[in-house]
């Protein structure tokens, strides 16, 4: 299992440089793997950007837990820094 910092940094970096997406590869998944971790601050964002559930998110789950899940997923990956 991969954090989610990673899942999405990859993502990040695979519409950057995925001919499927903004980039000029046809296969970036090489690409990917060696560059995800220069994503990271943006992905990084991106889980501080989710702290703030929105009504639909709200209308289905609980809102201290999913504070609480993003928060870890947060906490994961600064607390080393």
């Amino acid at each position: 299992m991969t954090s989610p910092l990673e899942r999405v940094a990859r993502v990040l970096a695979g519409h950057a440089l995925s001919r499927n997406a903004e980039g000029d590869m046809s296969s970036a998944s090489e690409a990917v793997d060696a560059l995800w971790g220069e994503y990271s601050d943006a992905a990084l964002a991106v889980l501080r950007t989710l702290r703030e559930p929105s009504a639909v998110m709200l209308a289905v789950g609980d809102a201290d837990i999913c504070d609480r899940m993003i928060h870890a997923a947060i906490e994961e990956e600064t607390i080393t820094d």
